[in-house]
């Protein structure tokens, strides 16, 4: 069953001291894999979109895959599946937009190979929650929530509700001052999203980001279900919603991570919110060098006209085969 998209240009990849960086001579182009499934932000509409982006503007080898049904349809609830993860294996950054996969052991094998490697990683939203095995004897439970916020800097916690669901903006986004000249910011500007607030850091409950990481961002949540029961001491309405960290591979090689939590599918129809992506995957790769003053480019290479976010086979497209990128 074929499930993947794959444009074969070839990858290499490179160490510099300690940390996972990448050769990018024009006839040598990273591999991209974007691993979708999350049943609620649409990322099997958004990841393509991205991918198709990196291809046309840097000839980037990309992958993107996908939970299929048995007919090989797209079917973001089908948590058991991620077809095509074989494609980690010579992968030089995994891009990880899913949300509480229960995978076979076969599957997560290639997960596991690519973290255990210490190449980068970017996440989206849910992949603060990428996993949940339910078997309470599964040798991958703590990836459920401990492993997971150890990789790309934390875990479930809460949000501050959803209102009118892709209709309002609910979060207005601001730049850190003490990293404003970071590479992924050039040409990123404030921004409102669709997306709810997330908590991830501080609040009286001593939450916070895992390891290393650095703020980017912040974002003031403008409606909040924790406000109105009175949740604010633990749950403040500002909160980090990007940042960067590193985390460390078997043999101690030190790979870059960036993550969002701002990823609502309408979230993406702003080339500001695209260029942030975009500005961090290149470096995670360790790219930044090839980042613009203004940011990456982010013009749409092709339509993007995603669903709403929601879950339940009434909010995805049906009937859709993993398309050419």
């Amino acid at each position: 069953m074929k499930s993947c998209s794959f444009l074969l240009i070839g990858f290499s990849a490179l160490l510099l001291g300690s940390l996972h960086t990448v050769e990018t001579q024009a006839a040598d182009k990273p591999h991209i894999v974007f691993v979708t499934g999350d049943d609620e932000y649409r990322s099997e509409e958004s990841m393509p979109m991205l991918a198709k982006i990196l291809k046309r503007d840097y000839g980037f080898d990309v992958t993107v895959c996908y939970s299929l049904d048995e007919d090989g349809n797209i079917s973001p609830g089908n948590q058991k599946s991620i077809s095509g993860l074989e494609a980690l294996d010579d992968a030089d950054l995994m891009v990880l937009f899913t949300r509480f996969r229960d995978l076979p052991p076969e599957q997560f094998q290639h997960f596991l190979k690519y973290v255990k490697s210490g190449k980068p990683v970017v996440g989206f939203r849910t992949a603060t929650h990428a996993f949940k095995f339910n078997d309470p004897q599964s040798p991958f439970k703590e990836w459920n929530d401990q492993k997971i916020a150890e990789l790309v800097g934390q875990k479930w916690i809460t949000h501050h509700g959803h209102f009118g669901d892709g209709h309002e903006y609910l979060t207005e986004i601001t730049l850190n001052d003490d990293v404003k000249d970071h590479p992924i910011l050039r040409g990123v500007k404030p921004y409102k999203a669709y997306s709810w607030l997330y908590h991830v850091d501080g609040g009286s409950e001593g939450h916070q980001l895992a390891g290393d990481s650095q703020p980017l961002l912040t974002g003031h949540s403008l409606k909040s279900g924790h406000q109105m029961k009175g949740n604010l001491d633990k749950y403040p309405l500002d909160n980090p919603v990007a940042w960067t960290k590193t985390y460390t591979g078997e043999d101690g090689t030190k790979g870059r991570v960036f993550f969002t939590t701002t990823a609502h599918p309408f979230d993406f129809k702003d080339p500001n919110v695209r260029k942030l992506a975009l500005n961090g995957i290149l470096w995670s790769l360790g790219m930044e060098d090839k980042i613009p003053a203004d940011g990456a480019k982010a013009d749409l290479a092709g339509e993007y006209n995603p669903n709403n976010s929601g879950t339940g086979p009434k909010k995805y497209k049906t009937g859709q085969k993993p398309g050419k990128l």
